[in-house]
């Protein structure tokens, strides 16, 4: 199974402490615990004020020449409208990427109900149904951007048809603009919405994922156009810290086993297992990141005019994708 197999395996016997009791929560393992988890917190917040969304770039350094630059230059946090829907290569239709977050959809949520059947609703108390959750959820709403850029793509195709037979032989034909390297941010780009930067983050949450929640993530990853900036680990450990918290509150209000030992906080070496686990969260995002790097390497070296970014690296800038515009 994607958490494990049955639950009532793996229920670990509860520890001979009370994790009611106040005295439980003034010891200084757990203070040094929650300091881990708040540095967490307040670094992942920093990082996102700092470089998340369009308006980051006027909190970065913006005198001189060099904030000319910045403002010129796409910021990191910026996620175009198109981004959400687009395959990574331009030949590619938008429904086939639909077609395959569809099928992931009917898949991970038959799943999941199969897994709720057999095994209860406890399953839940295990970080990787979490994750299994999030998975199901990423690929539900992306199914959604999904028909919506289909729908975009067709009237825009429509508009395009309908240029070339109003103009005709003045017509520039394949009025849909294809994409070229777009190495400033030239303000023409529609920027996403809130459910496009939702799915954005939802999808480097996911940099964690096994089994066969890798699997699907893994081919989403290979056919989207979405960019994966460095800074949106943010949102990895606030998620992580979220499930330590929800642990924590669970415990301060009934005895009940941990799901995992090394979240025992009564154990001597507790702190550094905590801070362990939290180091171990770069790893998994350096890896996937690598891998992303290589997509776009592969892609614009074997596909130079089809590819949807020409880019080497996820930090640099996308292509151009604009719509027809008829005068």
């Amino acid at each position: 199974m994607v958490g494990g197999s049955s639950t009532r395996s793996l229920q670990p016997a509860a520890a001979g402490v009370d994790t009611t009791d106040l005295h439980f929560w003034l010891q200084w393992r757990v203070a040094v615990c929650a300091l881990w988890v708040l540095c967490c917190v307040v670094a992942a917040a920093y990082l996102i004020w700092r470089h998340e969304g369009p308006g980051a770039h006027r909190r970065l350094d913006g005198t001189g020449s060099d904030g000319k630059e910045r403002r010129r230059r796409r910021p990191d946090g910026v996620l175009y409208d198109d981004e959400a829907w687009r395959p990574c290569l331009r030949d590619i239709h938008p429904a086939w990427l639909l077609a395959y977050r569809l099928g992931s959809f009917i898949a991970l949520f038959s799943l999941l109900i199969v897994i709720v059947i057999s095994d209860g609703g406890s399953i839940f108390y295990y970080y990787t149904q979490w994750t299994f959750i999030l998975v199901t959820i990423y690929f539900g709403l992306a199914t959604a951007m999904s028909i919506y850029g289909c729908s975009k793509f067709v009237n825009w195709n429509a508009i395009a048809a309908a240029t070339d037979t109003e103009l005709g032989p003045y017509a520039v034909h394949g009025a849909v603009a294809k994409p070229t390297v777009d190495e400033e941010d030239d303000g023409t780009r529609n920027i996403a919405g809130f459910w496009g930067y939702l799915l954005q983050i939802i999808y480097q949450l996911l940099i964690g994922m096994h089994s066969v929640n890798a699997v699907f993530l893994l081919g989403e990853a290979s056919l989207n156009s979405m960019r994966f900036p460095w800074f949106r680990i943010a949102y990895f450990f606030l998620w992580t810290a979220l499930y330590v918290v929800f642990q924590w509150i669970v415990h301060a209000s009934t005895p009940i086993w941990w799901p995992y030992p090394f979240l025992h906080l009564s154990a001597n070496l507790a702190p550094l297992w905590y801070f362990a686990v939290a180091f171990m969260q770069l790893p998994c995002y350096v890896i996937f990141r690598l891998l992303m790097n290589l997509k776009h390497s592969l892609l614009s070296k074997h596909f130079p005019d089809s590819s949807s970014n020409r880019v080497a690296s996820s930090d640099e800038q996308p292509c151009h994708f604009t719509p027809p515009v008829l005068h």
